[in-house]
């Protein structure tokens, strides 16, 4: 009886054991928490009258230059790691985040879409393939579900408002909307490419979800930022397309092209810049 006793007593710590072993194993030195616990910061309140200056722009960021390229990477989850279109993605999957038309110009966050109208910017879902079958040797057409191309959403753009609080006497952004962009061929063999705005997000809402999502740090991987810390500390580069106007906020690239296009631009970068500059004397 004693020697039965002990061999289930030996068999649960086993057991226990190999549980608590299985649980330990993680993908590093250390166990990393610091990301996935965190909240985003709060903003500081502002008033209407506080707000002695405003100018609203929309801007495009471009993930294929070294500056933004923590958006575009990694096109596959790596150590839970995912990029920026795919976590966005999961998020209107799983109904945590609202995704808006993007093809209503004069509000964009006026249209809720849901996740089939989401995909359905790709194109259709299910393509045709030729396989071989095994039985008889010959080809045949099979119908398959697509995957989303999600390598193909290669920029963003975002609204944001660029303010002066009289208050704190500093001149302030906040982010309002993000809407990925797909640039694909539409055939193979075209040599121009096509822009495709997919829908828009509204920034303030998908925050607590990016504050949790890790971005690399290749200099420190210790140290990562998440995607919240990314945009509040500015660490992308962009240029400007548009800024609100009494032409039905026209964008630049409706009355300028090219090298004037770029030099419009600079001009209303410049033109946010100066404002504050000038209010003060030297």
């Amino acid at each position: 009886m004693k020697k039965l006793l002990l061999i289930i007593v030996l068999v649960l710590v086993g057991t226990v054991s190999g549980n608590l072993l299985r649980a330990q194993v993680i993908d590093g030195a250390y166990y990393k928490n610091t990301t996935t616990d965190r909240k985003p910061a709060p903003l500081p309140i502002i008033r209407e009258s506080d707000a002695f200056w405003s100018k609203t722009v929309w801007r495009i960021i471009d993930m294929r230059e070294k500056t933004n390229q923590h958006f575009y990477y990694p096109t596959r989850e790596i150590q839970g790691r995912n990029n920026l279109f795919n976590t966005l993605l999961k998020g209107i999957e799983d109904k945590r985040i609202t995704a808006f038309d993007a093809q209503i110009n004069d509000n964009e966050f006026k249209e809720p879409i849901d996740f089939n109208q989401v995909k359905q910017q790709f194109g259709d879902s299910v393509r045709t393939i030729k396989v071989t079958d095994i039985n008889t040797g010959n080809d045949r057409d099979s119908l398959v579900s697509a995957s989303i191309p999600t390598s193909e959403v290669k920029q963003l753009e975002i609204k944001e408002v660029w303010y002066f609080d009289k208050q704190k006497s500093t001149l302030q952004v906040r982010i309002l909307g993000i809407c990925p962009i797909r640039v694909y061929k539409k055939d193979p063999n075209d040599t121009i490419f096509v822009r495709k705005r997919l829908f828009w997000v509204y920034y303030p809402e998908i925050r607590p979800i990016l504050a949790k999502k890790e971005a690399l740090n290749e200099f420190n991987g210790a140290r990562s930022l998440s995607y919240d810390d990314i945009f509040l500390t500015r660490r992308f580069d962009g240029y400007i397309v548009k800024e609100e106007n009494t032409y039905n906020n026209r964008a630049i690239m409706d009355y300028a092209s090219g090298e004037y296009a770029f030099k419009e631009s600079e001009r209303i970068k410049n033109s946010i810049f100066d404002y504050e500059q000038d209010l003060w004397e030297y």
